[in-house]
């Protein structure tokens, strides 16, 4: 339970409370001087996914005027296999902070995170996790107070669309073409093949891939198939988002590479380079000025060195702060 005596009344989110929540969320993006801003529709999408129970992992805090003042959800995602993961997000409005209401939140959300982890038939080890951005020392206090850590590290890259893109020449068979529905659950599949030797990542399962897709480019993302033995095989993807609303706050226009992969067999085939390309291209022709993606430090693929011969450079960074548990479905204190 969350304490009374906060100055708040609370209950779980509804849909009803969207445009409440978009002003919330908002207002703490201004005063927390983040470099983006979460769009009504990215909102929305907090309460989309058969597989969520709002009135269980959502928590809403109003004030005596019925004002929304803080907020807190969480999501375990479909189709996890070797790490269950919770993933927790909240604020507190600014004229709320200080009386202890984020650490509340914090703790609420810890609690609850465990009691899924607790209830779960997987045995595999868990981990709740919370996304913070670098510039945000004072959110990483409460999630350290809580006993989260800083265990993994991303780099938000730019370049600028004006340098020149490398098209390089494909092998015989290879060829990149636009992104369309008919393709999307075969682009599925070589996600979860790409990324299934990456940290932190678990398969996508047709609902989870289909959903949070309200930024999603379809006109800026591309494919790479193979057609050398016959049959067309989704050999790597690239998948891009426009964020208009994060155009102002960075002062320049740019086309997000949201997700890059190439299926194990056919890396080192230029497939993610002439990808980029194709996708810097479409940016470009749309009148954008950067092409922007985040990236794991870390990332076994060498992504990161890929990106800096390409003319990627650091703007920005965020970090995952998280519990790692050694095995879900016992009791956790």
């Amino acid at each position: 339970m969350l304490p009374g005596d906060l100055g708040l009344t609370w209950r779980p989110l509804t849909t009803a409370d969207v445009d409440a929540l978009y002003e919330l969320v908002l207002s703490m993006e201004v005063a927390d001087k983040q470099p983006y801003r979460t769009s009504h529709e990215e909102v929305e999408e907090i309460f989309e996914g058969d597989w969520k129970d709002v009135s269980a992992d959502t928590v809403a805090g109003f004030d005596t005027d019925g004002v929304l003042r803080a907020y807190a959800c969480l999501e375990a995602r479909p189709g996890d296999e070797t790490t269950q993961r919770v993933f927790v997000m909240g604020g507190v409005h600014p004229l709320s902070r200080g009386a202890g209401v984020g650490r509340a939140l914090v703790a609420w959300m810890t609690r609850r995170a465990k009691d899924i982890l607790e209830a779960s038939d997987k045995q595999v080890p868990g981990r709740i996790a919370a996304y913070l951005e670098d510039t945000s020392p004072d959110h990483w206090h409460l999630y350290e107070a809580a006993g989260f850590q800083a265990n993994r590290f991303y780099s938000n890259l730019r370049r600028d669309l004006r340098e020149p893109v490398r098209h390089p020449e494909l092998e015989p068979g290879l060829r990149i073409v636009p992104w369309t529905e008919e393709l999307d659950d075969e682009v599925r599949l070589a996600h979860n093949d790409a990324f299934r030797d990456h940290w932190g990542s678990e398969p996508a399962t047709p609902e989870s891939w289909a959903q949070g897709r309200s930024m999603f480019a379809p006109g800026w993302s591309f494919v790479a198939l193979d057609e050398s033995e016959g049959m067309p095989t989704v050999a790597a993807y690239l998948l891009s988002g426009r964020y208009e609303q994060d155009w102002p706050i960075a002062g320049y226009s740019s086309g997000y590479i949201e997700t890059l992969g190439v299926r194990r067999q056919h890396r080192g085939r230029k497939l993610a380079v002439a990808l980029l390309g194709a996708a810097m291209e479409a940016y470009k022709e749309s009148g954008m000025e950067f092409a922007e993606l985040d990236v794991d430090t870390d990332n076994p693929s060498g992504a990161f060195g890929l990106y800096s011969t390409l003319g990627f450079t650091k703007a920005q960074g965020s970090r995952m702060y998280s519990i790692e548990i050694d095995r879900v479905g016992v009791p956790l204190a």
